[in-house]
């Protein structure tokens, strides 16, 4: 994970977080990296554990159903209080294990049970757009976090991807435009503009940062 300035800081600090357990928040616009982040903090801190927001998508069925089906991956066509039960329970961490949902973007759907978090699992990392949004019942979600980590990028950067993430889907140009235009980018604003100040952030535009250290906030 060279490419974002401040990784190797934000690997020592979260080492450095006391606790049995420990969870962390990634979050981030769709398009930002907050998946291959995470995996790489898990990869690095060794005898860690991914957890993704995604894995609380409402079916397909039930988008379809309250008119949300246009705009899945928008705030609301999220289980949030779902995820909220999730963290109550590997924050207490007293089941042997707790089983976490995954979702499938080959099926376009949420697989429950997909992945197993054993008690001995120290370090959580918890990725998604919209874990510190300033909106109920997101911000019910702030206290189960010991690290909270913003990753941003240039809107057009996000964009750019986005459109590629698309065209890898089998979507024209016209397709591609309309799923990022009408869905992907109001998203991705709302992420940047309503979300509170992380710990942490990073981006991989060494630009933003003229030290290539990681900035934190006053908390």
């Amino acid at each position: 994970m060279e490419a974002v300035p401040g990784f190797t800081e934000l690997v020592s600090r979260i080492r450095a977080l006391e606790g049995s357990r420990v969870i962390v928040a990634v979050a981030g616009p769709p398009g930002a990296g907050k998946s291959t982040l995470a995996e790489a903090l898990a990869a690095s801190l060794g005898k860690a554990e991914v957890i993704p927001m995604d894995g609380f998508h409402y079916d397909d069925a039930v988008l379809n159903a309250r008119g949300l089906l246009s705009r899945k991956g928008s705030p609301p066509t999220f289980d949030a209080l779902g995820l909220r039960h999730l963290l109550m329970r590997l924050r207490a961490n007293d089941e042997s294990e707790v089983a976490i949902p995954v979702f499938d973007r080959d099926l376009e759907i949420s697989r429950a049970g997909a992945r197993i978090v054993p008690a001995s699992t120290r370090i959580l990392i918890v990725e998604g757009n919209y874990l510190l949004l300033r909106q109920a019942p997101w911000e019910s979600l702030a206290p189960f976090f010991g690290l909270t980590v913003m990753l941003r990028e240039p809107r057009d950067v996000i964009e750019r991807r986005l459109m590629a993430r698309w065209f890898a889907h089998g979507f024209d140009e016209a397709g591609a435009r309309a799923k990022v235009e009408g869905n992907d980018m109001p998203n991705a604003d709302l992420v940047l503009t309503q979300s509170r100040a992380a710990d942490v952030e990073l981006s991989s535009q060494s630009g933003n940062s003229g030290s290539g250290k990681p900035s934190t906030s006053a908390r």
